[in-house]
């Protein structure tokens, strides 16, 4: 293959319970620091009928666009397409392939929560995402974080 094709993109999945909260900032913001070199999907073990009001208004405050976000169901085949396959929080339910490279993230529920911790969960998934796109994607140039600096 000639070194000036480009490789295949690489498909990064996301899996949580409800497909309402983790999965779908994770997605978002893959898809946001990504620029189309990555492609991003979400699902959920138990997907419920709409995102979670609380992570879409935080998402949204981001500048990220939560309005075609609906809940999907995770399936198996889904996974073992997909390069890396992201769990966060469906334990045992969460499909699993051997073909493709499965890693957690130890991340809290945003279900329900106040605004604060919504962010706080948000911010420490946007710094999980950069550094997935930055492995994914070597020499891509991330954009700017969309979380504001906090003053300490």
């Amino acid at each position: 293959m000639s070194s000036d094709v480009p490789d295949l993109v690489p498909q990064v999945v996301f899996v949580c319970r409800a497909n309402g909260g983790r999965s779908v900032a994770s997605r978002l913001l893959t898809e946001h620091y990504a620029q189309g070199r990555v492609r991003a999907l979400s699902g959920g073990t138990e997907p419920g009928e709409h995102i979670h009001p609380e992570v879409a208004a935080v998402l949204e405050q981001l500048g990220l666009d939560t309005s075609r976000e609906t809940p999907q169901l995770i399936t198996v085949e889904t996974v073992a397409a997909s390069d890396v396959a992201i769990t966060m929080g469906c334990g045992d339910a969460c499909p699993w392939s051997p073909s493709t490279r499965m890693l957690d993230w130890p991340l809290d529920d945003p279900k329900g929560q106040d605004d604060a911790t919504v962010r706080r969960i948000v911010a420490d998934i946007d710094a999980r995402v950069r550094a997935l796109v930055a492995e994914l994607v070597p020499g891509h140039e991330l954009p700017p974080s969309v979380i504001e600096p906090r003053s300490a």
